[in-house]
């Protein structure tokens, strides 16, 4: 159960009215990582003024100690109940804004950096709307409920039962999700054994990010419910289809599609064209952002459907960038690179702020690429002007560091934080023995 643009009287009439007892208030660190701080309905009017505190030292990228009093601002319209917990006592949940002890919005709070660039976006006359596409692997447990790699499903892209073992979790997830105010599109078997893919409805981008972290906290939920576990790790299993999130992205200008244009043979208009040309300036910069994690880099290889050529088109699926067929208000497109472990708030704002600085700056794409880009030649890559997305998390974050437009989108907390971060995350990981090193050196050497 979820209504758009509810108040603070609204949130309170319902908690009462569903006997709602405890509420978990919801936020995220600067890595997408869901955070809870749990009160009961009667701390409820406190929250509601802003008033609860929590300690921002203890959250990954946040603040230091000695800065470390933050406050939660539930957003009203963010509440909802949790369905599959118990009529009485009911759980419910609300997002939050995080605010400093001096009442300023946190810089650091991937919210606000997305609230930033919808801002940049309003005052140029647009509003983003965003549709997502995630997909998952549903794994097994071992005896002592540790996730695994093991499925006994061998069902394959839209296949359905006997064959599909995890759709019976699926039907739940589905009905979990509607039960919280989403409008499922979509939902079906992927290409990998145990691969699952649930797409909802687009909608302005900030509602879009607050879904995209319900989404996966509910698919884990619901997962561990039926005795499996959800993972949105992007490639959990080598020689496999990775998980990706694709993410459908368009403009609104007074209530019309501003990607659309009849009066162009192929119904793009030119802030479409410019748009494109500012994602694919800004995107080896923004994969740091939209492909966060070492594994990340083991789905972008090529031979797996996944993105790895800088390129775009409207015919084929080889590109980074898809033009779907439908045109009017349904004129979008899908950039296709993103995987979902990234932060949703951060990602949804670095390719809005780089779709706007290629609108600004009149940043035309190259031509249009309908080739099949994984059957062409390195020597035609070339020829074609096609460039490739960074091999691996170092490559990504060096773009990061040296993309102007990004570090403003971001501001310099998060960016300065996500940046020392992810080159510790690559400093353990470069210097771990891998089980793919003893079976290939340990014998010959």
């Amino acid at each position: 159960m979820r209504m758009a643009k509810l108040t603070n009287d609204d949130v309170r009439s319902l908690a009462k009215e569903w006997g709602v007892k405890f509420i978990r208030l919801q936020f995220t660190d600067i890595f997408g990582i869901l955070k809870n701080v749990a009160i009961t309905v009667e701390q409820l009017e406190k929250a509601l003024e802003g008033e609860l505190m929590f300690d921002g030292s203890s959250i990954d990228g946040f603040v230091r100690i000695e800065e470390s009093d933050m406050y939660l601002r539930p957003d009203p319209s963010s509440f909802t109940i949790f369905p599959w917990r118990p009529r009485e006592s009911g759980v419910a949940r609300l997002i939050c804004d995080v605010y400093t002890a001096d009442g300023a919005p946190f810089l650091g709070d991937p919210r606000h950096v997305l609230r930033r660039a919808v801002q940049e976006a309003g005052e140029m006359g647009y509003v983003m709307n965003a549709g997502p596409e995630l997909e998952f692997f549903l794994f097994h447990l071992d005896n002592e409920g540790k996730p695994t790699t093991i499925t006994h499903d061998c069902a394959g892209y839209f296949d359905m039962a006997p064959v599909d073992l995890g759709e019976n979790a699926r039907r739940d997830m589905v009905l979990a999700l509607e039960q919280m105010g989403f409008e499922i599109e979509a939902s079906h078997h992927e290409v990998g054994s145990g691969q699952h893919e649930i797409d909802f409805k687009y909608s302005d981008v900030l509602d879009i990010a607050d879904k995209i972290v319900t989404f996966k906290f509910v698919v884990r939920t619901t997962a561990q419910r039926h005795g499996l576990h959800a993972t949105f790790m992007p490639k959990p299993i080598y020689g496999m289809a990775g998980s990706g999130m694709h993410i459908n992205q368009s403009l609104m200008k007074d209530g019309e599609n501003a990607f659309h244009d009849p009066g162009q043979p192929d119904g793009l208009s030119q802030e479409c064209r410019y748009y494109v040309g500012g994602l694919m300036k800004h995107v080896k910069a923004i994969t740091a952002i939209a492909n966060p994690t070492v594994n990340s880099y083991k789905r972008l290889v090529s031979g797996f459907e996944a993105p790895v050529y800088i390129a775009w088109s409207g015919r084929n699926r080889s590109p980074l960038i898809r033009i779907p067929a439908k045109r009017g208000m349904s004129t979008r497109i899908e950039l296709r690179s993103p995987d979902p472990t990234c932060n949703p708030y951060l990602t949804l704002a670095v390719c809005l702020r780089a779709g706007l600085n290629g609108i600004k700056n009149k940043i035309l794409p190259p031509e249009q690429c309908n080739r099949n880009i994984y059957e062409m030649t390195p020597a035609e890559r070339v020829q074609f002007g096609i460039d490739s997305l960074p091999e691996n998390m170092k490559a990504a974050v060096y773009e990061l560091e040296k993309d102007e437009v990004l570090r403003d989108a971001l501001g310099d907390h998060v960016f300065e934080r996500f940046i020392a971060a992810k080159k510790i995350e690559w400093g353990r990981y470069r210097i771990q023995v891998h089980p793919w090193e003893i079976v290939e050196y340990l014998s010959k050497y």
